[in-house]
């Protein structure tokens, strides 16, 4: 499994806690920064990652800024992205085994390193279910289709 990381300067701190936990668990990532804390606008950092898991580049994504809110929008305007915003280990496996989100976006300002921890591991452990729930996705993918 590869990730693409990032944030902008509100999710920095949160998004060095996720690289410190892929490096404990042996999961290979990049990090496409920022490398600094100096205020960024979080569209440019949600792009590389976008672009990079929907290309196939890389099999997931995690974003993060102080909310998770904008990041994750930016990120849900490339086709083939669907970009959960998290904030609890329920929903971390939910949008995995049901909507196949192939990237996780969470807010540093909204919870703390602890609990991010676990759900990274949650989402990058849960599986998608099909069935059901491939139908579903699939008329996500028509959308963006139609919106072309």
């Amino acid at each position: 499994m590869k990730i693409a990381i990032s944030s902008d300067h509100g999710g920095n701190n949160l998004r060095k806690e996720i690289m410190a936990l892929l490096d404990e668990l042996a999961i290979s990532y990049e990090d496409f920064g920022p490398q600094s804390s100096d205020s960024v606008d979080y569209p440019d950092y949600a792009r590389p990652v976008a672009e990079r898991v929907a290309s196939g580049e890389f099999d997931k994504g995690i974003l993060i800024c102080g909310t998770g809110i904008g990041i994750s929008i930016a990120a849900n305007k490339f086709k083939g992205i669907r970009c959960a915003l998290v904030h609890d280990t329920f929903s971390a496996k939910a949008t995995r085994n049901h909507n196949d989100s192939n990237i996780l976006a969470m807010g540093e300002r909204v919870i703390g390193a602890g609990l991010a921890r676990e759900i990274v591991t949650t989402w990058l452990n849960a599986e998608f279910e099909g069935g059901r729930h491939i139908r579903r996705v699939e008329k996500i993918s028509e959308i963006e289709e139609q919106q072309q």
